[in-house]
């Protein structure tokens, strides 16, 4: 990713951290929206859902780290593809990974989640 975001443990989580995603108990059932403020109460009750790890938004990161890591991501999948061709159609299956990878670790948007829950950000 981008560096927007980290996974602390519980224990390190503190009251008014902000989760950075959608937080799924074990079977995928929605605990909390990405975006909420974390409560000591809330805190409390993550090891009854079986929750040790928390996906926390990270302060605001400098824009010249931010470009270093999305210029090491790119360096990484360019040598993960280096036997690929993104131009060629003989190989679909390895350049639709690429773009997937590509997209995931330079946190680019998917478009169809996007469209796919209109009116919800």
């Amino acid at each position: 990713m981008t560096g927007n975001y980290h996974q602390l443990a519980t224990a390190e989580v503190r009251p008014g951290m902000v989760l950075s995603d959608v937080l799924l108990d074990v079977q995928g059932h929605v605990l909390l929206p990405q975006g909420t403020v974390l409560t000591e109460a809330m805190l409390a009750l993550m090891p009854r859902h079986g929750i040790a790890v928390l996906p926390i938004v990270r302060d605001e990161v400098a824009p010249e780290v931010a470009q270093a890591a999305l210029t090491r991501h790119q360096a990484r999948i360019d040598q993960l593809f280096r036997k690929n061709d993104a131009d060629s159609d003989h190989d679909w299956a390895t350049a639709l990974l690429r773009r997937f990878v590509t997209d995931f670790r330079l946190g680019k948007p998917d478009p169809e989640q996007a469209t796919e829950h209109p009116g919800h950000e």
